[in-house]
C-alpha cells in the first residue's frame, strides 16, 4: 500500500465527528460529506437551537438518511471523537479557550484561515503564534492538534450534483497517528486524497494559500482546489 493511501490502513468508520462553527458554509459542507460517509456528526454552534435547525435542514435535504445532530459548541466538543474547528478567525482563540476542557485528549482539526479583505482582494493576516493552527496548539496543550481542510470549497461540498470532490487535503501536525486519522477522514469524501503536509510550523503558508485560491475563484468564476503531483 502506498504511503498516501490511508483509508484502508486507518479504520475510522466508527468515529463520530464534531464540527464547531458548523452552521457556517464550510462547517455545513464538511458535516454533510462526513454524514454521507456514514459518520455521526455533531454540529456545534453558540446557539444550540440554530444548530438543531441546520442539522434538520441537512438531514431533510438528502435522499438517504444521515445522522446529523445539532448542539451547542461545548456539547458538540464533548460528543465528537474528532473535532473540527470551523469558526470565524475573529472568535478562534476565545472559543478554544472556553473549550480546552472538553477538547482535552481529542484529535482537533483546525481549518481556520486568518484572512483579511480590502479593495485589492483577499490577503493573509499576521498571526502572533505563526498560524491559526499554532494558536490552537498553544491554547490546547492537552489536545492532539492538526490542521486540514483549508482549501475545500463549501459550495462544492454542499452541491448535491457533485459526487466526487477533485482535491488533495493537506494535513499538518506533530502527532503522526493523529495526522493519519485526519488523512483517512479526508478520504471519506469521494475523490479526496489526504496528504501529509508537514508539521504545524508549516501551517501559515497553507492557511495563506487560501487567499490565492479565492483570487483565482473570483478571476475565473470557479471553485478551485489543489492537487499534489508525484505521489
Amino acid at each position: 500500500m502506498s504511503e498516501h493511501s490511508t483509508s484502508e490502513a486507518t479504520d475510522i468508520a466508527g468515529l463520530s465527528v464534531a464540527v464547531l462553527g458548523g452552521t457556517g458554509d464550510q462547517g455545513r459542507g464538511l458535516a454533510r460529506r462526513f454524514a454521507l460517509a456514514g459518520h455521526t456528526v455533531h454540529l456545534g454552534s453558540r446557539n444550540a437551537e440554530r444548530a438543531e435547525k441546520v442539522a434538520r435542514t441537512l438531514s431533510e435535504g438528502e435522499a438517504a438518511p444521515i445522522d446529523v445532530r445539532g448542539l451547542d459548541n461545548a456539547a458538540a466538543a464533548e460528543a465528537g471523537d474528532i473535532v473540527i474547528i470551523a469558526v470565524p478567525w475573529e472568535g478562534h482563540r476565545e472559543l478554544l479557550e472556553e473549550l480546552a476542557g472538553p477538547l482535552s485528549g481529542k484529535i482537533v482539526v483546525d481549518c481556520v484561515n486568518p484572512l483579511g479583505f480590502d479593495k485589492r482582494g483577499p490577503y493573509a493576516l499576521d498571526v502572533a503564534e505563526g498560524s491559526a493552527a499554532q494558536q490552537a496548539a498553544e491554547v490546547l496543550p492537552d489536545s492532539r492538534v492538526t490542521a486540514a481542510f483549508h482549501h475545500v470549497s463549501a459550495v462544492v461540498l454542499l452541491d448535491p450534483e457533485v459526487e466526487e470532490v477533485d482535491l488533495d487535503v493537506l494535513v499538518l501536525g506533530e502527532d503522526r497517528e493523529a495526522t493519519d486519522v485526519v488523512r483517512a477522514l479526508a478520504e471519506r469524501i469521494p475523490g479526496v486524497r489526504g496528504v501529509f503536509g508537514g508539521r504545524l510550523r508549516n501551517a501559515h503558508q497553507v492557511e495563506a494559500l487560501t487567499a490565492n485560491l479565492i483570487a483565482i475563484n473570483r478571476r475565473y468564476k470557479t471553485h478551485s482546489g489543489i492537487r499534489i503531483t508525484g505521489l
